[in-house]
C-alpha cells in the first residue's frame, strides 16, 4: 500500500510539474474520444436505421385471378396449401394473409384517386410471408418456386436466377431487396474499421504525447534502475498520469456530447420510426470512459518500455 501511495503521489507530482505535456496528452484523448463517441452514435443510429429498413423485408406471393391465369382464379384450397408449407419452412417467422378486398381498400387510402374509376378489383389474393432473418428472402423464394404448388402467379422478390427475376416487376423486387442487405452488410463494415481506426490512432496519438515527457525524465528513470527499482516501479508512475490525463479527456469528451445531444439533436428529425435509434446514451459514456482509460494506460506503458532497458 505505501509504495502504491509512493507511485500515485510521484505520478501527481509530474503532472503537476509538466504541465504543457499534461494539457498535450488530455486534449489528445479529448479529441479521439470525442470523436469515437460520435462515431459510436452516428454508427449505432445508422446500424438502427438499416435494421428498421431490413425488417421491411418480406416475401409477396401473389395468388391466380380470373383475368390474368389461365387456370382461372385460385382456389381456397390452393391458398391454404401455400400457406401451410410457408409455415412449414424454418425460415419463416409468420404469413399474413391479405384478401382481394383488403388489397383494394388498402390502395384505396393510398392512391383513392387511381382505383376509385376501376370497373372491377384487379388485386390478386396474396401472402405475405415475414422471415425470420432478412437474408432469408430468397431461400424462401427459391423453396417456394420449386414445391409445385399451384394457383401462385408470381412472387417478389422472384428465385434468383429465374427468367422472372430479370424482368419486369421481378427483377424491381429483386434489385431493391438485394441494394437493402448490401447497403446493411456494407454499413457494419464501415462502423467497424472506423472504429478500430479511430482507437489505433487514438492510442498513437496519446502515446506519442506521452513520450515526449518521458524523454525528457529519460535521465531519472536511468538512475531509478540502476539504484534498484523494478520496471514496475518505474513504469506506475507513467501509467498512472496515462490513466489520469485518459479520465480527464474523456470526461470532457463526455461532457462536449451530452451538450451537443441536448442542443443539436432535437434540430435534427432524420425519420419518425420508433424503432430507430442510437445505443443508449449512458453506454456511450461507458464505452468512451473506459477507451479514455484503456488508451491513456496503454499509451504510457507501451511508450516507456525502449526507456526501460538500461
Amino acid at each position: 500500500m505505501n509504495r502504491f501511495r509512493v507511485i500515485v503521489a510521484e505520478a501527481v507530482r509530474s503532472l503537476g510539474a509538466n504541465l504543457s505535456t499534461t494539457f498535450a496528452a488530455t486534449t489528445t484523448v479529448l479529441i479521439g474520444m470525442f470523436m469515437l463517441g460520435l462515431v459510436v452514435g452516428l454508427g449505432s443510429w445508422a446500424l438502427s436505421l438499416s435494421d428498421h429498413y431490413k425488417k421491411q423485408l418480406l416475401v409477396n406471393v401473389y395468388f391466380c385471378t380470373q383475368n390474368r391465369c389461365d387456370n382461372g382464379e385460385a382456389s381456397t384450397t390452393q391458398i391454404n396449401k401455400v400457406h401451410n408449407a410457408l409455415v412449414a419452412m424454418p425460415q419463416v417467422k409468420r404469413v399474413q394473409f391479405i384478401s382481394k378486398g383488403e388489397a383494394l381498400a388498402i390502395e384505396r387510402k393510398k392512391h383513392p384517386e387511381m382505383v376509385d374509376q376501376l370497373p372491377y378489383n384487379p388485386f390478386p389474393n396474396a401472402l405475405k410471408v415475414f422471415p425470420k432473418q432478412a437474408e432469408q428472402i430468397d431461400t424462401i423464394s427459391k423453396q417456394l418456386a420449386t414445391s409445385g404448388l399451384t394457383g401462385i402467379e408470381s412472387i417478389c422478390p422472384p428465385p434468383p436466377g429465374s427468367k422472372a427475376s430479370k424482368t419486369g416487376l421481378g427483377e424491381s423486387c429483386s434489385t431493391i431487396s438485394h441494394r437493402v442487405l448490401s447497403v446493411a452488410r456494407y454499413l457494419w463494415i464501415v462502423v467497424l474499421i472506423a472504429f478500430v481506426v479511430l482507437l489505433v490512432s487514438s492510442t498513437l496519438l496519446v502515446a506519442n504525447t506521452i513520450r515526449l515527457s518521458i524523454f525528457a525524465r529519460r535521465r531519472e528513470i536511468e538512475v531509478m534502475k540502476l539504484v534498484g527499482a523494478t520496471n514496475w516501479f518505474v513504469r506506475g508512475p507513467f501509467m498512472i498520469e496515462g490513466l489520469l490525463c485518459g479520465f480527464a479527456g474523456a470526461i470532457a469528451a463526455v461532457i462536449l456530447l451530452l451538450l451537443g445531444r441536448e442542443l443539436f439533436m432535437p434540430l435534427i428529425h432524420l425519420t419518425n420510426a420508433s424503432d430507430i435509434h442510437a445505443w443508449p446514451f449512458g453506454l456511450h459514456v461507458l464505452i468512451v470512459l473506459s477507451a479514455g482509460l484503456a488508451l491513456g494506460a496503454i499509451g504510457s506503458g507501451l511508450t516507456i518500455r525502449r526507456f526501460l532497458q538500461v
